[in-house]
């Protein structure tokens, strides 16, 4: 059953490119087979914005056979015209952007601020950065490194990549996903969120139109437990990333291992956020609340744990409470709006329980509640600030992926660093100081992938993401991405032309 919804043209530009159905594969629309539905809720009203059939097994299959036929030719056309094709795609994603910001919009709840600020022009700089770097995919230099050989390095694509995407960045995770995967010459099929389709399918559709090859990106949009694990563990698919939750990521680890393919996962990450007392106090304030709310806190990389050295500690809680009290919490759609709802009413009913069970060992600052009035229909959730709490309670141990920002004292830089590598995870973190020797021993000593030093949360194509410990390995965008999705084979020539080796008398006859 395909419903439209109940999304004004405003809000859902895009509307008409979804009427065929919510699986791409081999270049068109179709409609799932699984015999279910799904709906796509704007989480800033509680309306429906499509209902769509769910992709089953056949679909998957379909996708890969889609995927398998067309890599022989993907991955034979040159660096020059994988180039070509993705600087044409680029293009396409530009003139696209607003319909792409406003689909993004209304699927998230991400305020149209930044969904047209950050998610699609970054997108299209992807786009651009790995249609750039498709040129580049090399391997060491050749040399005669045992002397009667020359030996060379190739870097050959893997196959068929089956992707899994997550909900909070749909339309970046899919270019996250995509992008150095065909750059290298793979073939791919990307599974997104089922709550959280819509512009993956879009960018998906907008390769096609740029004239890259039918079957080189396909859609599959499914539940986890059925498109998801039987994408992961086709027998066909030769690498698998994926990006989400590390409890499901250890069930896509045990999936993929049986087929021993090829994995990266970017999994959780509770970001710590380490102010020594000789910090700049506003800029590390301003970089707290926007570190912690960008997209309402659902992001992997989020300002998460303050810890703040005593001699400011109460500074920091009282100017960062002051400073989230401020901002303005509303329609995505609407000017102004700084903070849109949660994705879903179930993720603002899990942040809430966060902080209701926090009530009974911390203090809550500010926030801490659902906005009612207007709003009320909404996934909406307060800007939170938890305080005096202890290191090995839930809200720092656990991520929470809402607004919610808990802030810790310490005494030492020894303290303030180990209590910063003192959760499973490891994917970012940020270090605010004006001491460069200070900062320089929190890029050595925190565990994680990326380390900010008196800022929070940028990102850049041309520099790797990916994490530590129980964040997962593999990388993500940058030149490095293609250490994922290539394979490296050593070539050796013979240079004598002797027919009997000296090392062939280790097996048969003497010297």
């Amino acid at each position: 059953m395909h419903n439209p919804g109940n999304a004004t043209p405003d809000r859902f530009p895009a509307q008409d490119r979804f009427a065929d159905g919510a699986q791409y594969i081999a270049g068109r629309l179709t409609k799932g087979t699984s015999g279910r539905t799904h709906t796509v809720v704007d989480p800033a009203t509680g309306e429906d914005v499509l209902t769509y059939e769910l992709a089953g097994a056949d679909d998957v299959d379909a996708a890969v056979a889609a995927a398998r036929e067309a890599f022989p030719g993907w991955a034979g056309a040159t660096p020059g015209e994988r180039s070509d094709a993705l600087h044409r795609f680029a293009a396409v994603l530009a003139d696209r952007a607003e319909d792409f910001a406003r689909a993004e919009s209304l699927q998230c709840g991400k305020p149209l601020k930044l969904t047209r600020e950050f998610d699609v022009p970054g997108t299209i700089d992807n786009a651009a950065f790995f249609a750039g770097a498709a040129r580049h995919l090399q391997g060491q230099s050749a040399g005669e490194y045992s002397g009667d050989h020359t030996s060379y390095v190739r870097r050959e694509p893997i196959g068929v990549v089956g992707s899994i995407a997550p909900w909070n960045y749909p339309l970046q995770m899919a270019a996250w996903k995509i992008l150095p995967a065909i750059a290298a010459g793979n073939t791919i099929v990307l599974k997104p969120a089922e709550i959280t389709p819509l512009t993956s399918l879009m960018f998906a559709q907008a390769a096609t139109e740029a004239g890259i090859p039918d079957g080189v990106i396909n859609i599959v949009t499914g539940t986890g437990r059925e498109a998801g694990e039987h994408l992961v563990g086709h027998p066909d698919v030769a690498m698998t990333s994926f990006t989400g939750s590390t409890a499901v990521g250890k069930r896509v680890a045990e999936v993929a291992t049986a087929t021993v393919k090829r994995l990266h996962l970017e999994l959780g990450g509770k970001a710590p956020f380490l102010v020594f007392d000789d910090a700049d106090l506003d800029a590390a304030v301003n970089g707290a609340v926007a570190g912690a709310l960008i997209n309402t806190g659902q992001d992997c990389t989020a300002a998460t744990r303050a810890y703040v050295q005593r001699p400011l500690y109460e500074a920091f809680v009282e100017k960062t409470a002051a400073l989230m009290d401020t901002v303005r919490v509303g329609d995505p759609f609407a000017p102004g709006t700084d903070l849109g709802p949660l994705v879903s009413h179930v993720q603002r009913d899990r942040v809430a329980g966060f902080v209701d069970r926090a009530r009974s060992y911390a203090r809550v600052v500010t926030g801490g509640e659902a906005p009612q009035g207007d709003l009320k229909d909404g996934a909406y959730y307060r800007p939170t600030l938890i305080a005096d709490t202890a290191q090995d309670s839930e809200v720092v141990q656990s991520e929470i992926f809402g607004p919610v920002l808990v802030v810790l004292p310490f005494d030492t830089d020894d303290e303030g660093i180990r209590l910063a590598n003192d959760t499973p995870y490891g994917l970012a973190a940020s270090a605010w100081s004006r001491d460069v020797y200070r900062a320089n021993r929190a890029t050595r000593e925190i565990k994680a992938g990326c380390v900010w030093i008196n800022d929070h949360i940028p990102i850049i194509s041309e520099m790797p993401h990916g994490g530590y410990k129980a964040s997962g390995f593999g990388k993500d965008m940058s030149a490095y991405s293609f250490e994922e999705y290539t394979q490296v084979k050593h070539v050796m020539f013979d240079n004598t032309a002797v027919a009997a080796k000296d090392w062939h008398r280790t097996v048969f006859g003497d010297r």
